[in-house]
Formats: C-alpha cells, sequence, structure tokens
C-alpha cells in the first residue's frame, strides 16, 4: 500500500504530465468517466451505472468532481485537494449540480478532452447542456501517451498479476482430461484465480476452446468434453491492484496429430522470434511483422487472422497495439501482449501469449509458463 506521500508524489507527476498534453493540444481540461484513466489519476474508482460522474481535470487546478451522495466516502481523506458537488437521487436535480461545477470550473466556450470510448450520451447531454459553447474533442492519445509507459509500481502489480494467473492454471490443469468439458475447466479456472489472489473483478471470462471450437480465437466456453486428439486453447488472466494479467497457453489432449504438432511449433517460434525483437525504437509495426514472417513462412499467413498483440495494464486492450502499419515507436515501459496464432477452421487452432515489458536495453516477459504445447491427459 502506498504511503500518503508517496501517493501524494505519483498524482503529481501524472498531473504534470497530462497538463503539458493537453496544452500541447490547446485543450483547457480533460473531462472522464469512471474507469482506468479516472483512476489512473485520481485513484478513485466507481463504477458505471445509471448515475453519472464526471472528474473535470484543468491544469493548474484542484479537478472538479460531480457524483452521487452515497460515493462521497470515497473522497475523503484523499492526498490532495479536489473541488466536489454532489447530488441526490432525483434525477431531475443533477443538472443543476452539473451546471454549478462547470460554472465554477470555468470550462464553457473551451475545448475539452474526453474518451469517446468512455463518455456516454447520458453524461455527454448533461455536459453540452451545462457549457452549451464548449467544445468537446478526441482526447484519448493524450491520456494513452501517458499511462503506456509504466512506473516500477504499476510493473510491480503486474508481475503480480502475471504470478497469480500462472498458479491459478497449474493449479487447474491436474483436472483437465478427455470428458471435461470446457465450462467445467472455466469455472474451476475463474475459481483458482481468485483463490491465488486475483482482484475480484477479473479482466475476463477465461476463454477455454477444444478441438474444432478452438479454431475461433474468442471462444465462448460450452458444455463441449473433450476428446483424444483435441487441441485445447486457454486465455486467462488476473487483476492484482487494478492492474492485469492476459495469457494464453494451447495443450494437447490425448495423443495430436502431425498437423497440430506442426502448427503448436510454428506458433511458438512466431512468439519467440516477435518477443526477442522487442527493444526501444523498433516500432510495433515491426514487432508484428516479426511474428507474421514465421507464420507467413510455414504457410499458415491466411489463418493468422489478428493482430500479434495489444497494450495491457488498467484495461484488458489498451495502447499500444501491435498491429501492421501502426509505426508508434516503443519505449522503455511500455506493456503489451506477443500473441501469434494459427487458426484452421473446423479442426483446431493455436494461440500463445505472454506479457513483456519494453527495458532499457530490450524487452522483459512478465510472463514464463512453458510455451511449448504440453500434451495432458
Amino acid at each position: 500500500m502506498q504511503t500518503t506521500n508517496s501517493s501524494t508524489l505519483v498524482f503529481s507527476r501524472r498531473w504534470h504530465s497530462l497538463s503539458n498534453a493537453l496544452q500541447d493540444r490547446g485543450l483547457a481540461a480533460m473531462i472522464l468517466n469512471p474507469g482506468p484513466s479516472l483512476v489512473y489519476l485520481s485513484g478513485l474508482q466507481f463504477h458505471l451505472s445509471e448515475r453519472p460522474i464526471t472528474l473535470i481535470f484543468i491544469p493548474g487546478k484542484d479537478p472538479f468532481l460531480v457524483l452521487p451522495k452515497l460515493e462521497h466516502i470515497k473522497t475523503l481523506d484523499l492526498p490532495y485537494q479536489l473541488n466536489t458537488y454532489l447530488y441526490d437521487e432525483e434525477p431531475t436535480s443533477w443538472q443543476a449540480v452539473f451546471a454549478q461545477a462547470l460554472q465554477a470550473s470555468g470550462v464553457n466556450g473551451k475545448r475539452l478532452g474526453v474518451e469517446p470510448r468512455r463518455l456516454r450520451l447520458l453524461e455527454y447531454g448533461i455536459l453540452k447542456k451545462a457549457a452549451p459553447e464548449a467544445e468537446f474533442v478526441n482526447a484519448e492519445e493524450s491520456i494513452a501517451s501517458l499511462r503506456m509507459q509504466k512506473d516500477g509500481g504499476e510493473l510491480t502489480a503486474m508481475r503480480k498479476a502475471a504470478e497469480i494467473a500462472q498458479n491459478a492454471l497449474l493449479n487447474t490443469l491436474p483436472m483437465i482430461k478427455v470428458g471435461v468439458t470446457e465450462r467445467q475447466i472455466a469455472a474451476e479456472l475463474t475459481l483458482q484465480l481468485l483463490r491465488n489472489g486475483s482482484d475480484g473483478e477479473i479482466p475476463f471470462a477465461p476463454i477455454v476452446s477444444g478441438g474444432p471450437n478452438s479454431a475461433n480465437p474468442h471462444a465462448t466456453p460450452t458444455d463441449r468434453a473433450l476428446r483424444d486428439g483435441d487441441l485445447l486453447v486457454i486465455d486467462w488472466g488476473a487483476s492484482y491492484q487494478g492492474y492485469y494479467s492476459d495469457i494464453t497457453r494451447t495443450f494437447a489432449v490425448g495423443t495430436p496429430n502431425k498437423e497440430e504438432l506442426n502448427i503448436g511449433q510454428v506458433v511458438y517460434q512466431a512468439n519467440s522470434t516477435a518477443r526477442q525483437a522487442v527493444h526501444p525504437g523498433i516500432t510495433a509495426h515491426q514487432v508484428d511483422q516479426a511474428a507474421r514472417a514465421v507464420i507467413d513462412t510455414a504457410g499458415y499467413g491466411e489463418f493468422f487472422t489478428h493482430r500479434t498483440g495489444h497494450g495491457l495494464g488498467m484495461e484488458g486492450h489498451e495502447e499500444p497495439y501491435i498491429r501492421t502499419g501502426n509505426d508508434l515507436i516503443l519505449k522503455q515501459g511500455m506493456t503489451f501482449t506477443i500473441e501469434p496464432g494459427i487458426y484452421l477452421p473446423g479442426r483446431n487452432g493455436v494461440r500463445i501469449e505472454d506479457d513483456v515489458v519494453v527495458t532499457e536495453q530490450g524487452v522483459e516477459s512478465l510472463t514464463n509458463l512453458p510455451r511449448e504445447v504440453q500434451t495432458l491427459g
């Protein structure tokens, strides 16, 4: 747990960085809904619900926060000053409270940054009515540029999230055999994630897909029982202090055939090649191409149907995206997945996914379970 002094320093640094990013884009403020960015900048955690909550960050000023009275207790004893505006349960009173906050903040008539993937029509309507002359601008890149590079505390939490997830899988593997269903495996894995220390809100429901279902990258666990010769893809993650892990391993159940062994080896090599390619100064495009070249050369390029990876941190998918055409230069502290795959419709699929961080000299893998396709049962 961070001390008050260290928390104050963390938020001070983040506010300073965001202030610079907003000023570079000519934005007067950043408006945030509940979600990872709000937590990142304030430490305050709220659920998106029917009650609107909005934080207004203005460079050089204490933030403004509009929220329901029932959530006010969360704002007590913060390591910084906050202007709070509270409303009660009567929805007809909310607009007036928002109007008071926006008038006090002085943002009407100015360019305001928002996150389009977070700002709902509910909040937008209230804000627009309270500040009719304001211009709402997409500022996702401004805040993403801050969150992409993790500090030491964030990396410590991500390493722990990876450790929890890996231990959970190791505790689940003994029950996997012919006859067990995908849904049963997913249930046990979810239980093990919580038993091993994951936050209650895990990053996503585990993907457990066997046989033909493994050819669907985002399959949902079914009541299909595992059969001899199936490939089994397990994609899961844990959360620790709000930071995520996201891992995939593929297993063979019983006796795999030659094709299954072959694509397993190709994906393993693609994962290894892409991880080794990572270093400061390389582009996301180049890392994607490193993985894709291995699979293309093996003749399976058309069956690698997604990007090589995605950013990871307080969200399961965030910047940077490791895809063809993304010329973003990777920098120290950026965290993302490396997850090449081959998916043969109606037959089987393989994906091998690791979580990595760019270091001063190269790359560190936060995940270290064996990557080869192992045989179970």
